[in-house]
């Protein structure tokens, strides 16, 4: 994570996993809660903008998100997805869905936090998963 942009994202996934398994709810009222947890907070701060942006704009379509991602999930059922990784997928899929970046560095940025929070068997799949969505809206 080395950008600006990355640690928003890094953020915003945090922020989404806490709203996830706090059942649902405000998204500035989660990040809220983060900054309180966080050892630096005044660092935070500054990445908790755009990825509360990012994460609202998320939840306002998650069920059309998830749709998308678990179609592209073939053989896996989104239900049995884990929490991490159904939001790194979520996040990409949104990025992808509204050309917030490139292809390339969403699908990129999404493999290297899947790797950062949930392992490199996760990162292979939201690699696989976010590829697919990618070129079936004709962007790789």
């Amino acid at each position: 994570m080395k950008g600006f942009e990355a640690k928003a994202r890094a953020r915003a996934v945090q922020i989404l996993y806490a709203w996830e398994v706090g059942g649902g709810g405000q998204v500035p009222i989660v990040s809220a809660g983060l900054v309180r947890l966080s050892e630096h907070p005044a660092a935070m701060v500054d990445q908790l903008a755009p990825a509360e942006v990012m994460a609202t704009a998320v939840v306002a379509e998650v069920a059309t998100l998830d749709a998308r991602a678990a179609q592209a999930a073939e053989n896996w059922r989104w239900e049995r997805v884990g929490v991490l990784e159904r939001n790194i997928l979520r996040l990409g899929v949104w990025e992808l869905t509204t050309h917030h970046a490139p292809p390339k560095v969403i699908i990129d940025e999404a493999v290297q936090l899947a790797h950062l929070f949930a392992g490199p068997r996760a990162a292979a799949f939201v690699n696989g998963v976010l590829d697919r969505v990618a070129r079936e809206l004709g962007q790789l």
